[in-house]
């Protein structure tokens, strides 16, 4: 296996210590593992597709999607993002949507990216699932071609919705099942544990899935532990509440399940009031694989180099800890160790020739 911190030989590499600049993060090569792709549909596509598809928004203008994009919490969030899922309808649509993203991976330096998708966004107001996804699957072969970028897909169960629909959902997907590399859950967090869905991923677990789920945003640390001891998820989407639990932070520093963290998520859905009081490094500082993502980057002001920049901007980001949060987001991923290595030299001859 990879090891999950910065090897050895980064001792070679000048100016660890120093800050970080915008420039430095800018073209660091890194990968992306926590994204959802209804959540980077901008403002200017959403309004564009309503018009192309006919669907009637309660909008005027790109200014007033903009102006309404104010959140107190995830369910109003929510509310938001499945009004905006609704202009999609055509596997255009869906390609168009991916393919928005991975030119924004193309400029941000993402070498690899896994995206989450919600089938049952879509299914559940009589879009087929087979347009869903082989939009997403055209685009994302088409990245692969143009530019370079490897990405692998991650199906998303809706937790607010019955564990009887999850499980048909994940029945809908085994055609795809060679093109789905895992499985996890999302949607409102409280009141809706991982508990709810236990069979569903005992189930997508003997189909071959890999197991990821969102835990520990709003929800508390106990869905934390539920989601390792009954999903038996390889990743941790969010985890930021577990510095509440002392015997689940050992936990995660010893077998090193990662925690996909995303800044200005946070933030934004106000699990923390202001950037500056975000846990991130405490996390990193206890010995825990986390790394930076986007969540929704469209609704929350910004994508993968925008989280980097605010987190630099509010705490003193040296280059070392940069480093290790980029190699973190390769060694978490779904891909070979042979595909890791290769990303994770790319990021010591970055480190090593910056000037």
């Amino acid at each position: 296996m990879i090891p999950s911190v910065i090897p050895a030989d980064f001792s070679g590499v000048p100016k660890l210590t120093e800050l970080a600049s915008r420039e430095f993060l800018a073209g660091l090569p890194k990968a992306e593992l926590h994204m959802h792709l209804d959540g980077a549909l901008s403002p200017a596509m959403m309004f564009a597709l309503g018009q192309r598809n006919q669907v009637s928004l309660p909008y005027s203008s790109v200014e007033e999607i903009e102006a309404a994009y104010q959140f107190t919490n995830l369910q109003s969030f929510l509310d938001l993002l499945y009004q905006g899922a609704s202009v999609l309808k055509r596997e255009q649509d869906f390609y168009d949507l991916t393919r928005d993203y991975f030119l924004k991976c193309k400029a941000d330096n993402v070498l690899h990216t896994e995206l989450s998708f919600d089938p049952q966004s879509h299914t559940e107001r009589g879009i087929p699932f087979a347009t869903v996804i082989n939009g997403i699957l055209r685009a994302m072969d088409d990245a692969k071609k143009d530019w370079g970028i490897s990405s692998k897909l991650v199906m998303d169960f809706l937790r607010h919705l019955s564990a009887d629909s999850a499980m048909k959902t994940l029945e809908e997907s085994l055609p795809w099942k060679d093109k789905i590399i895992a499985v996890g859950l999302d949607s409102s967090e409280l009141g809706h544990p991982p508990s709810k869905f236990t069979e569903v991923f005992a189930r997508a677990r003997a189909e071959g899935y890999r197991i990821v789920a969102h835990a520990g945003e709003e929800g508390p640390p106990s869905y934390i532990w539920e989601a390792i001891d009954l999903l038996k998820v390889e990743r941790i989407d969010h985890g930021v509440r577990s510095d509440e639990d002392p015997k689940l932070m050992e936990y995660l520093r010893e077998t090193q399940i990662p925690l996909t963290v995303c800044p200005l998520s946070n933030v934004r859905l106000c699990v923390f009031d202001k950037m500056a009081d975000h846990n991130l490094f405490a996390l990193m500082d206890a010995g825990l694989r986390v790394m930076i993502n986007s969540d929704d980057p469209t609704y929350f002001g910004g994508y993968l180099n925008d989280n980097y920049f605010a987190l630099a901007d509010a705490f003193p980001l040296t280059r070392e800890q940069a480093l290790l949060l980029a190699h973190n987001s390769f060694t978490s991923s779904f891909i070979s160790d042979a595909e890791k290595q290769e990303f994770i030299d790319q990021l010591k001859n970055y480190a090593k020739n910056f000037h």
